[in-house]
């Protein structure tokens, strides 16, 4: 018989990429976490752990062993949501993160349509940038969340995560009032090749995008700053520092002298939901998945 709590220890390994950083998840000591994975390994007459390097690697067993288990949380989903079959509408706790921009114009308003809709169904909301969203959710912390979609996410194929294309979020280029480029209706960002930018920080989710829509464009950009909140860099912009491209949904200080063009090519984010896989057909995830999908049409208009 598998333990599986020792089997939960394996998948976090996987999920963290070290018998380090899995049992600081777990609040393990990493000799305690080695121990579960190794008593697990003898349960199965295998070895699931291989030296690599400095570390660990799973070896070709435990990768055949965590599809199982991937498999296993599915189903513990859809026995969670049998049981709670019998409930007329949503209730009980409802946990959702996001980053702040999906907060701030997605799940709040959320929160007060299933308030509304549902008074037996309390939202939770916890501020969680993208790797930790993934996180929060493979622990079981938040039952939804929105993430933007980065090449370090997940692929969609991961079968512990179902993820789904929410809104695509278009960015404009914020220039100072008054700047050449602001009277226009649409901008090519190869007139814009010669200025000073703004950028996001090298580990925001966001900075890929922004270089990788002035390298479609033709040019790498001059960053002269770098920021992590939209509004410190629409001030810099006002300041007549630099310009930048700046997500539709970031709400900018009012009455800011920087003006908002949209550009050619659509260069946008995409903002996804996830849940575990399985967990979008609970009630209470399902009526929030419903909301946020009346609520994406509206955000970028």
């Amino acid at each position: 018989m598998i333990d599986l709590r020792r089997l939960h220890v394996l998948r976090a390994v996987a999920h963290y990429g070290t018998v380090t950083a899995a049992a600081r998840a777990l609040h393990f000591t990493p000799s305690a976490a080695s121990q579960q994975i190794r008593q697990l390994a003898r349960d199965l007459g295998v070895d699931l752990l291989e030296p690599q390097g400095r570390g660990v690697r799973l070896t070709p067993a435990a990768e055949s062993l965590l599809a199982h288990a991937d498999a296993i949380q599915a189903r513990w989903e859809q026995a969670e949501l049998d049981l709670r079959a019998e409930q007329e509408s949503p209730a009980g706790p409802l946990r959702v993160c996001g980053y702040p921009v999906a907060i701030s114009v997605l799940l709040a308003p959320m929160a007060v349509r299933l308030k509304e809709r549902h008074p037996r169904l309390a939202v939770r909301i916890h501020e969680a940038g993208v790797p930790e969203s993934f996180d929060l959710l493979f622990e079981g912390e938040v039952d939804l969340a929105i993430v933007e979609a980065t090449p370090q996410n997940p692929p969609l194929s991961d079968a512990r995560f179902d993820q789904q294309p929410l809104l695509d979020d278009p960015f404009d280029l914020v220039v100072p009032d008054g700047h050449p480029l602001a009277g226009r209706e649409r901008v090519d960002l190869s007139d814009a090749a010669h200025e000073d930018w703004i950028a996001p920080m090298p580990d925001s989710p966001c900075r890929t995008h922004v270089m990788s829509a002035c390298g479609e464009a033709g040019f790498s950009p001059a960053v002269v700053h770098q920021a992590v909140d939209w509004n410190v860099t629409a001030h810099l912009v006002a300041h007549r520092l630099g310009i930048a491209l700046i997500p539709r949904l970031a709400q900018l200080t009012p009455d800011l002298p920087v003006t908002r063009v949209p550009c050619t090519g659509n260069p946008h984010r995409r903002m996804l939901t996830c849940t575990r896989r399985g967990g979008h057909e609970r009630p209470a995830v399902e009526a929030a998945l419903t909301e946020l999908r009346m609520l994406a049409p509206g955000a970028v208009a």
